[in-house]
């Protein structure tokens, strides 16, 4: 009997030490960083745990399971949204969103990441709604803004803040992605047209520009070598007279001279016509006097023939040079003193006539 009493009461100590030990653990509570736990008394809020050790009243609290605190990434899949001019698109959005408050995120909503998701679908389709193709797909921002203050706005009172929302993607049929890709080849068929036609417009301006200075250039060599020219031209006359002033030349040699240039007056195929002055005659005839007196004295008897006048007296500074040219002068004059009273020198005209 004893035996019995004693196994008895060891058995109750042991059921009181295992109900010792399992209440010491039951009020007793770990929270780690960024989570946050609720604590319900009897089925009410009594509190939020911070992290850390916590104690609470065992068979009495009740520990609801953890709150992560930590920002969270959430994608949702693609939704179909129609747009202003009815083309249906396909949309992803990601959200970026906080848990502040453990207890309004516990209480507010069932599940708050499923009604983000549902918000964030039909706020999508509204702002969406208003918009255009175009629109839609370069104002990316604007619908980020809108669907950000909606969402905000809304999940404050669960408790969560949304800090940012992205449009991932949004993809048109296939038939408006045709559509938009040669649209965007004709405009850099278009732009690469333009900036081509650019190209050959400042080649062509540059190549004008180089042109004109060239001919400028030209023109301004051309000018400076006429100047020079001239120049040349203008010294070498002044240097002809001054040498025929020098010189002194008596009529027989410039009727000489004259007959000389008449033969280069005659060259040339299209000389029809030239005229022979009337000075020409006289300055023939007066030659044609003096070498008739030259002959009439050279026939006379030496005794009968006057004395030739002595030269004037040389200075020291001065030589008698005996000119060719004269020589030939007298010559040629000679000849054509014979010719002098004959028929009219000149070239047959196109008449054949002599003119």
């Amino acid at each position: 009997m004893d035996s019995i009493l004693g196994l008895l009461l060891l058995l109750l100590v042991g059921i009181a030490v295992i109900f010792v030990v399992v209440s010491l653990l039951r009020s007793v509570r770990v929270i780690p960083q960024a989570r946050a736990a609720v604590v319900e008394r009897f089925g009410r809020y009594l509190r939020t745990l911070e992290p850390g050790l916590a104690l609470v009243l065992p068979f009495a609290d009740r520990v609801r399971p953890l709150v992560d605190l930590r920002e969270r990434v959430v994608s949702f899949p693609p939704q179909p949204v129609i747009t202003e001019d009815n083309l249906l698109v396909n949309i992803d959005t990601v959200i970026y969103f906080q848990v502040t408050d453990a207890k309004d995120a516990t209480y507010e909503i069932e599940n708050f990441i499923q009604g983000i998701e549902q918000l964030t679908v039909t706020t999508l389709r509204n702002v969406v709604g208003s918009m255009n193709l175009e629109q839609a797909l370069t104002g990316r921002d604007h619908v980020n803004g809108q669907l950000r203050a909606v969402l905000d706005e809304t999940t404050g009172r669960w408790g969560i803040r949304v800090n940012r929302v992205e449009l991932k993607a949004i993809e048109p049929p296939a038939s408006i992605r045709d559509s938009m890709e040669k649209q965007m080849r004709a405009e850099r068929d278009r732009r690469a047209a333009i900036l081509t036609a650019e190209g050959v417009k400042q080649s062509k301006i540059l190549t004008a520009q180089g042109e004109k200075e060239a001919a400028i250039l030209r023109a301004q060599g051309d000018r400076e070598s006429r100047i020079l020219q001239a120049e040349g031209q203008a010294r070498a006359i002044e240097t002809v007279f001054q040498a025929i002033h020098d010189g002194r030349p008596d009529p027989e040699l410039l009727a000489y001279q004259y007959l000389q240039m008449l033969p280069q007056i005659a060259q040339g195929d299209a000389n029809k016509l030239w005229i022979v002055p009337s000075e020409l005659g006289r300055a023939l005839e007066g030659l044609g006097n003096v070498v008739g007196k030259l002959g009439d004295a050279a026939s006379q008897p030496a005794a009968a023939q006057p004395a030739a006048p002595r030269p004037p007296a040389l200075k020291d500074s001065d030589a008698y040079v005996e000119r060719p040219e004269v020589v030939a002068a007298e010559k040629a004059v000679a000849e054509a003193a014979a010719n002098v009273g004959g028929p009219a020198m000149g070239k047959a005209g196109p008449n054949g006539q002599q003119d």
